[in-house]
């Protein structure tokens, strides 16, 4: 049924006249005389009685109108949920500890009133977390996902290198260098438990072992981020890798140390993807803060041949 027929209905029965009713929705009183003719086709009643005066409802079109109004009710509220900055925007920011978290976090606290969700698609790779995208199960992802893999409708926009740091407990080798080069890091375990296969992260740290001739590994069970900070603590050897903006805490005790990388400086790039055309005013103030506060990039960085540069 023709939602504009519907309201053509509902006005004609609260004017009492055709030609006010056509007035009031902009269109002539020939487009009113049909439109309600086609309605009451359509249900094979008379639903409002013609008058000298004008016209009024028929008992069918009394009982008909309270039902119609409910029908154009629902559609307006089904309009303003769908309007940009209707309802909060919905970010996927993979892990809440991690760079993008605190990105976002900092921008809501810059701008208390705004209406925003952080979610965290944790068990989903690019392509999938992209497809959510797509779906509208989230408005927004940080992801790493090469350009010529972004699927059709999304853009992509890098806004958010993180460079990376070593972290280890005070007994490690490089435990109190100021810095070091990831050419340094080769002949050390390097332990990054909850790498998932097929992830884009995965691939990070795939091409950042090849790269270095680093041993990158996840072995053995991820009881946590507070197991892996217990473990780095108490060993002479292991170390791990984490960005710059990410947010991990331990007990003073532990004594960790965190190690920027530089000559170069790998960058992990988080790049938010959101549905072409997307107008979402959160949306848009949300890119506006990551261009003015973002971490500028190193000048020596490194990011995967499959990076866009």
């Amino acid at each position: 049924m023709d939602v504009e027929v519907l309201r053509t209905f509902v006005a004609v029965a609260e004017t009492g006249q055709f030609q006010a009713a056509a007035d009031e929705l902009g269109i002539s009183q020939q487009a009113v005389s049909k439109r309600i003719a086609a309605l009451e086709r359509h249900f094979a009643v008379t639903l409002l009685v013609r008058t000298s005066r004008g016209s009024r409802l028929s008992l069918d079109g009394q009982v008909f109108l309270p039902h119609a109004k409910k029908v154009l009710a629902a559609i307006e509220q089904a309009e303003r949920a769908v309007c940009p900055g209707s309802r909060p925007l919905r970010v996927d920011v993979l892990n809440r500890r991690i760079s993008p978290a605190q990105a976002v976090y900092r921008f809501y606290r810059s701008r208390p009133e705004t209406d925003l969700d952080a979610v965290t698609l944790s068990k989903e790779n690019a392509a999938q977390a992209a497809q959510a995208v797509l779906e509208g199960t989230v408005d927004a992802t940080f992801r790493a996902l090469p350009a010529d893999q972004v699927p059709a409708g999304i853009s992509a926009e890098r806004l958010l290198d993180a460079s990376l740091e070593l972290l280890v407990g005070p007994g490690h080798p490089l435990a109190d260098a100021s810095w070091v080069s990831p050419a340094d890091l080769a002949g050390h375990r390097i332990w990054i438990p909850g790498i998932m296969p097929g992830t884009e992260w995965a691939a990070f740290y795939q091409a950042l072992s090849e790269a270095f001739g680093l041993s990158i590994d996840a072995l053995g069970p991820n009881f946590g981020d507070e197991a892996l900070m217990d473990t780095l603590a108490d060993s002479p050897s292991l170390a791990t890798l984490v960005g710059s903006g990410d947010r991990y805490l331990w007990p003073q005790t532990h004594d960790l140390r965190r190690i920027p990388l530089h000559h170069p400086t790998p960058v992990y790039p988080h790049v938010l993807l959101f549905r072409n055309g997307d107008q979402h005013p959160v949306l848009t103030a949300l890119r506006d803060h990551l261009r003015a506060t973002g971490p500028r990039t190193p000048h020596d960085v490194w990011v995967p041949d499959w990076v866009d540069r």
